[in-house]
Parts: structure tokens; C-alpha cells; sequence
């Protein structure tokens, strides 16, 4: 179904200077990039199921941001998106993921051989739903679906015990993109029986793939969800669909923050010497990787445990920032052992790669 843009036809009515939003007092990637004159060269333009300008930016213009935290202030409502609004979007890509270029090509490697280790707007229910009824895996990856609207208190109460279940959107970034929107109509969780598989349907994009298990393998973790990925790929071929992908943006997402691999490669590590060094900061971001807490984007570590991650998605292959993850987690641990000695580290300390 077309998204409805009866109110863009309304604001024609309007001069591109009274429909300017004012932006003086945002911080991200979108305000710094938007003027009024691209304002007015854009606002008239809408992909084919009608996304608009307007719906890009709303939730940049809703949430301005804080002070020392840059977000990206827009989100894309379908594949054509990027390329109707190439003029917006390039630069903010460019932007936040340190000088893409319009010009570079993303390359993507869902080979686990590669790695190298010690021991993507949704049209209402109709889309959702599509993606909701062709996710279905045997083999080692047989399990069970659960849909959101039809799940007994017990089977939610597992879910949360077991930290899989998702919830509505409450963030104000996401609901001013319509996230929320006909909830919880076809959105839902698939895990395999052994519980190290899992497929979050429909709840930011179509879908979210999760592998995970306890231990340090990562390379076992990393072949699980490119089997899985592969083998769920496949089921949507059969079914006349695809990923949406090209050469340029990779895998195409609703945030252009997860363009490229949309990946995130997470290790839960105890840090607790680590980060009280005053390079901590430093030397992650050298590393190319971000820290937050286990229990997700917005919450901060206990007990000195932290989820360090890839902070990059685009321009890196999958089996790159899995590898990035690998080596700098290792190096991070090296760090610890001699700070809990009280011996120097900046023989350790990396340049910026």
C-alpha cells in the first residue's frame, strides 16, 4: 500500500521558506546537512509508494538531539529513498560513517573460513506480513515461531527470562519514523530449539538475525549466522523476493546508520580496570569499536562488564568487522591482565587503523 502523502500535496501550498523547519538548536547529521535551498529542491519529490522529504526528516526535526551525541536525524521509507533523495542522503552518509563517498562501493563476505581467530520502510501489514510468513528453517536451525499479538503470558514470560523478546517502540526517535505503526500486527520471534538462533521480525527493519551463545567462539557464532542468513535468504528467493542490496549502500536499511553490513558483532567483556584508564575512550575508537552496556544501546555497564562492538557497518565486509571485534577484544583483555598487575600499557596502544 502506498504511504499516504496527502499532507505533502498540502504543504505546495506553502512557500519552501514557511515549511523550513527550524533546525538552529539540533544536533545531527540531517540538520547539519538540510538548508532551504535543498529544502525547496527536494520537498516536491516522493519515492514511488510516496515517501516523501518531509517523512525523512521528521524524526530529526521531532528529537533535536544532545548536545555532545550525534544522531542522524532521518530515516529511509523504502529502497528508493536513498536515490530520489540522494542529494540529503550522500552527505549524511558521507557524514556518519567517516567520508563515504558517493562514488565507493561496499563489499560484503559472509565466508566464516575468513575470519581468522584463536580458541533494512514498511507499506502497513500487507510487506510486514510478508516477511512474517517466510521465515520457516530445519536442520540445526528447526525452531519454533512466535508471533507477538497471539503469545501466551508464559511464552512472553520465556522470552523475557531468556532475553530474546522485544517490545514496542517507547523511543521517541522511533516513533516519530513510524515504528510503532500497527502494532503488534505481523511482527514477531523465531529462535531454533537450541536457543543460539534468532530472527526478530518486523520489528525495525523486516528483519533482525541474532546468533549468539556463551564462551569466546566467535567463529562459531559468526558461521551459525551465516549459515542461517543464507539459508533464510534462499527461503525468500522462493518466495519471489530478495534482500535489498546494491553495490554502493550494501544492505539497505531504515537507519542510514546500519547501510552497508548492518551488522554488529558484540562481546560482553569485563573491563573493569580498563575503564577507569584514561585512554579507554581513546583507544577504542582506534580500535574501531563502541561500548555500551549488556543491557542495550542506551544502558551503561555494572560491575565494569561492558558489550564492545564494531562501530562501523559500511565500507568493511562482514568477515572485517567481525575480525575488527576478534582482534581488539583480544588486545582489550591483554590491556586488563596488565593494568590488574599495575604495569604500564602504552607499549599496547595502537595506532588508529
Amino acid at each position: 500500500m502506498p504511504f499516504g502523502n496527502t499532507h505533502n500535496q498540502l504543504k505546495m501550498k506553502y512557500t519552501p521558506e514557511q515549511e523550513f523547519p527550524d533546525l538552529s538548536k539540533h544536533n545531527n547529521h540531517m540538520a547539519k546537512v538540510l538548508t532551504p535551498e535543498l529544502y525547496e529542491r527536494l520537498r516536491s519529490k516522493q519515492t514511488p509508494s510516496g515517501f516523501t522529504l518531509d517523512d525523512i526528516i521528521q524524526t530529526g526535526v521531532d528529537n533535536p538531539g544532545h548536545p555532545f551525541v550525534m544522531t542522524v536525524g532521518c530515516v529511509a521509507g523504502d529502497e528508493e529513498t536513498y536515490d530520489v533523495f540522494k542529494d540529503l542522503l550522500d552527505p549524511v552518509i558521507q557524514d556518519r560513517h567517516g567520508g563515504y563517498k558517493p562514488t565507493d562501493k561496499h563489499k560484503t563476505d559472509l565466508n566464516a573460513d575468513h575470519l581468522k581467530v584463536l580458541q533494512p520502510w514498511t507499506s502497513r501489514v500487507n510487506d510486514l506480513k510478508e516477511a512474517e510468513n517466510s521465515v520457516s528453517l530445519c536442520g540445526d536451525l528447526k525452531g519454533k515461531y512466535y508471533a507477538l499479538k497471539n503469545m501466551t503470558e508464559a511464552e512472553q514470560q520465556q522470552l523475557i527470562d531468556d532475553h530474546f523478546l522485544f517490545d514496542k517502540p517507547v523511543s521517541p526517535l522511533l516513533l516519530a519514523s513510524g515504528m510503532a505503526r500497527d502494532w503488534p500486527d505481523a511482527r514477531g520471534i523465531w529462535h531454533n530449539d537450541n536457543k543460539t538462533f534468532l530472527v526478530w521480525v518486523n520489528e525495525e527493519d523486516h528483519l533482525r538475525v541474532i546468533s549468539m551463545q556463551k564462551g569466546g567462539n566467535m567463529k562459531e557464532v559468526f558461521s551459525r549466522f551465516c549459515d542461517g542468513l543464507t539459508k533464510i535468504e534462499t527461503l525468500f528467493k522462493e518466495r519471489g523476493h530478495v534482500f535489498m542490496w546494491n553495490e554502493h549502500l550494501g544492505y539497505v536499511l531504515t537507519c542510514p546508520s546500519n547501510l552497508g553490513t548492518g551488522l554488529r558483532g558484540g562481546v560482553h567483556v569485563k573491563l573493569p580496570n580498563m575503564s577507569k584508564h584514561a585512554k579507554f575512550e581513546d583507544i577504542l575508537k582506534k580500535l574501531k569499536l563502541q561500548k555500551r552496556g549488556t543491557g542495550g544501546v542506551d544502558t551503561a555497564a555494572v560491575g565494569g562488564i561492558f558489550d564492545i562492538s564494531n562501530a562501523d557497518r559500511l565500507g568493511f565486509s562482514e568477515v572485517e568487522l567481525v575480525q575488527m571485534v576478534v582482534d581488539g577484544v583480544k588486545l582489550l583483555i591483554e590491556m586488563e591482565k596488565k593494568l590488574e598487575k599495575g604495569q604500564p600499557i602504552d607499549d599496547l596502544i595502537p595506532a588508529a587503523k
